[in-house]
C-alpha cells in the first residue's frame, strides 16, 4: 500500500471527504502532526517511504527530493506553489499538483474584512472598549475611493467585485494577463496601480527576490493610503512599511502574510493602525473541504497513471 505523507495540519480538518477519497483508493495517508506543520527534520526522516506528499507552506526543495526516491507527486494544499522547487521536481520526475480556485472566496472575504477593519478602526476600538474606554473612532468610507489590485487572478477579481459593490473605483495590474482579461476593471501599469487609496496584493512571491513593494515603491504610494497583503510576506519590505506607518505616510495596513511566520520580531507588530492575522486567508470550512478534495484527486490521478486536472510540473 502506497504512503501519502501529509505535512500540513489543515488537510481535511473540516471534512472527512479528502481522507475518504484516499482510503477508498487503497492509499495509506499519514499526518504525523495534528497541531503544527511537520518539522523539517521529521519530513526528511520519513519522506523516503512516501510516494506522495501533501504539503502546506513547507519548503520542498532539492534536499527533500533527494531524500525521497519513491516520490511520484507533491500536492500543494493551496493555490500558490512558490514554496516548491519546480525545477528540482522535474529533475526527479515528480509531478506537482495544486488546488487553484479552492480558496478564492475565503481569501477575498478576509481581504475585505481587513480593509473594513483598518478603514474604521474596528479592532482598535474593540480593544479600547474592553479596556474600559469608550472612544469615538473616526474612520473613512470606502465609496468613491480607488482600490489598486496587484495580481488579477481569481482572488483579485473577486476582491474587485466586492469593492465595486461598496462603490469603490477599481484598477488592477497583472503583467501576465492580456488587456481584455480585465473585463470592466481598468488595466494599469504597476506605478499607476500603486497610486491608489487602497493597494491590495494578490500574487506569488519569488523566493530570495527583492520585495515587490520595496522602500522606494512604498514611499511613492499615495499619502494616507492603506496597504493590504493577503498573499505572500516576501512581497513587502516590512521594515520600510512599519516606518511609513509610524510616520503617517501609510494610514494603515492589513497583513495576513509575513516574511517570517510566525512574524516573531517583525516591526509590523509594533506599528500603528495595523491589523495582523496568522495567514488565515484560506481558513474557511468551505475552502478547507474544496482544497482537500482537489489535492486528493490530484494525488490519486498521478498515482494511478492519469493526468491530473491541475498540474504545476
Amino acid at each position: 500500500m502506497s504512503l501519502t505523507l501529509i505535512t500540513t495540519p489543515t488537510f481535511g480538518r473540516f471534512s472527512s471527504e479528502p481522507w475518504e477519497l484516499l482510503r477508498a483508493a487503497g492509499v495509506r495517508a499519514e499526518r504525523p502532526r495534528e497541531d503544527v506543520p511537520l518539522p523539517r527534520a521529521d519530513l526528511l526522516a520519513r519522506v523516503h517511504e512516501a510516494e506522495a506528499l501533501i504539503v502546506g507552506l513547507d519548503p520542498i526543495d532539492n534536499e527533500v527530493f533527494e531524500a525521497a526516491p519513491r516520490l511520484k507527486v507533491v500536492a500543494k494544499h493551496g493555490v500558490g506553489y512558490d514554496n516548491i522547487d519546480l525545477d528540482a521536481a522535474r529533475e526527479h520526475g515528480v509531478r506537482v499538483v495544486y488546488a487553484p480556485g479552492s480558496n478564492s472566496r475565503a481569501v477575498a472575504e478576509l481581504t475585505f474584512g481587513l480593509l473594513l477593519d483598518v478603514a474604521r478602526g474596528i479592532s482598535a476600538n474593540d480593544r479600547a472598549v474592553r479596556a474600559g474606554g469608550w472612544p469615538k473612532t473616526f474612520g473613512v468610507e470606502l465609496a468613491g475611493r480607488r482600490l489598486g489590485i496587484v495580481g488579477f487572478g481569481r482572488i483579485g477579481r473577486r476582491v474587485a467585485e466586492y469593492a465595486t459593490a461598496f462603490g469603490m473605483d477599481v484598477i488592477a495590474h497583472d503583467p501576465y494577463l492580456p488587456t481584455d482579461a480585465f473585463g470592466d476593471v481598468a488595466s494599469a501599469d504597476l506605478d499607476t496601480t500603486l497610486d491608489s487609496d487602497v493597494v491590495s496584493l494578490h500574487l506569488p512571491a519569488t523566493p530570495g527576490a527583492e520585495p515587490l513593494l520595496h522602500r522606494d515603491r512604498l514611499t511613492a504610494m499615495r499619502p494616507g493610503s492603506i496597504l493590504l497583503n493577503v498573499a505572500r510576506g516576501g512581497l513587502v519590505d516590512e521594515h520600510a512599511a512599519a516606518e511609513l506607518l509610524h510616520g503617517g505616510h501609510l494610514a494603515g495596513a492589513g497583513f495576513d502574510a509575513f516574511a517570517v511566520e510566525p512574524p516573531g520580531d517583525s516591526p509590523l507588530l509594533s506599528a500603528p493602525n495595523v491589523v495582523l492575522t496568522a495567514h488565515i486567508g484560506a481558513c474557511s470550512r468551505e475552502a478547507n473541504r474544496a482544497m482537500g478534495v482537489t489535492v486528493a484527486e490530484g494525488v490519486l490521478a498521478v498515482l494511478q497513471g492519469a493526468e491530473p486536472r491541475y498540474s504545476a510540473a
